[in-house]
C-alpha cells in the first residue's frame, strides 16, 4: 500500500529479471548489426591502405593477401615524388576554401531572408530555388560552359568559385529550415530595442546557427574536394589541376603500378577522413537541430 492507501501491483522479480535480460541482449544484437554494417562500408577503405602498402608481387598473389606481409611506406614517399602532389594539394585547398566561404555566407544571407523577413512572393521564390535543385549538373553543363566562355573564364578557377557567392539551393534549404526554429521572439524584441536586419543576422541568428553552418561547410569542402567534372571541363593548364585531375593523369603515366595509385588514392582520402572525425560531433548536432520546420 502506497502513501494515499491504494494498493500497488507488485511486479514479480523474475518478470522484472526477464525484460531486463531481453533489453540486454536487444542492445547487444543492435551493437552486432551496426558493427557488421560498419565494417562493411570500412572494408573498401581498408582495402585501399592495405593494398597502398604491398608490393607489386604481393598484389598479384591468389588468393589475395589481407595485410601486407612487411608493409612498404615508401610507397607513399614514392607516389607523391612520381607527379606534382604538392601543387595539386595547394590547388585543391584554394579552391575548396574559398568554396566554403562563398556557399556559407551567401547561403546563410539568402536563407535568412526567406526565414526571417517578410515580403511579398516570399515562399514562391523560395519554392523555385528548391525547383533549380532538380536540375542535374549534366543539364546546365552546356549553357554553363558557354556563358563562361563568353566571359573569358574558361581555363582559370572563377568558373568553380564564384558561382559559390550567390547561393547553393541545398545549403539554402538546410539553413533556412534551421532558422525556422529559432523562436521569432529574439529578433522581435531586437527590433524592438532599434537593431535592423544586419545586425539581427550577425549578432543573433548567426550564432545560434554555428552547428547548421558547419555542417555546410562540411558539405561544400567535401563536395568542392572530391569534384572532378568541373575541373576537368574549367581547367586547361596542368598547373592548375586539382588532386582529383591529378589522379586521374597519375592513373594514366602508371596504370601498372597499382601501389602507387592506391597510396595516392589514400593520401586524397585521408583529409576527409580526418575532417569527420574531428568535426563529427558538431556534424551530428547540426543534422539534428537542422529540421524540417515551415
Amino acid at each position: 500500500m502506497n502513501v494515499n492507501g491504494t494498493m500497488m501491483k507488485r511486479v514479480p522479480t523474475g518478470l522484472i529479471t526477464r525484460r531486463k535480460h531481453r533489453r540486454i541482449w536487444g542492445s547487444i544484437g543492435k551493437h552486432l548489426l551496426l558493427a557488421l554494417v560498419g565494417a562493411v562500408f570500412l572494408f573498401p577503405f581498408f582495402w585501399l591502405v592495405s593494398t597502398s602498402l604491398k608490393s607489386n608481387q604481393e598484389i598479384a598473389i591468389w588468393p589475395p593477401l589481407l595485410l601486407p606481409k612487411h608493409p612498404i611506406w615508401s610507397n607513399y614517399r614514392d607516389a607523391v615524388l612520381a607527379f606534382p602532389f604538392l601543387s595539386f594539394l595547394w590547388n585543391t585547398l584554394v579552391i575548396a576554401f574559398l568554396n566554403v566561404a562563398g556557399a556559407v555566407f551567401s547561403s546563410a544571407v539568402v536563407a535568412y531572408g526567406f526565414a526571417k523577413v517578410s515580403w511579398p512572393g516570399r515562399n514562391v521564390v523560395f519554392f523555385v530555388v528548391l525547383a533549380t535543385m532538380m536540375l542535374p549538373f549534366q543539364v546546365t553543363m552546356v549553357p554553363l560552359f558557354v556563358l563562361f566562355k563568353s566571359m573569358g573564364w574558361i581555363g582559370g578557377i572563377l568558373p568553380l568559385v564564384v558561382p559559390h557567392f550567390f547561393g547553393v539551393a541545398f545549403y539554402i534549404f538546410l539553413l533556412r529550415q534551421f532558422y525556422m526554429t529559432i523562436p521569432m521572439e529574439l529578433s522581435e524584441a531586437a527590433r524592438i530595442d532599434g537593431a535592423n536586419h544586419i545586425w539581427i543576422f550577425s549578432k543573433v541568428i548567426l550564432p545560434l546557427a554555428k552547428p547548421a553552418l558547419a555542417v555546410v561547410g562540411l558539405f561544400q569542402f567535401v563536395a568542392s574536394w572530391t569534384d572532378f567534372l568541373g575541373p576537368l571541363i574549367y581547367l586547361q593548364n596542368e598547373s592548375q589541376y586539382t588532386l582529383q585531375l591529378g589522379l586521374q593523369m597519375f592513373f594514366g603515366q602508371h596504370n601498372a603500378q597499382w601501389t602507387l595509385i592506391m597510396a595516392t588514392a589514400t593520401l586524397i582520402t585521408l583529409p576527409l577522413v580526418a575532417i569527420f572525425l574531428v568535426a563529427q560531433r558538431t556534424f551530428i548536432e547540426g543534422i539534428a537541430l537542422t529540421g524540417i520546420k515551415g
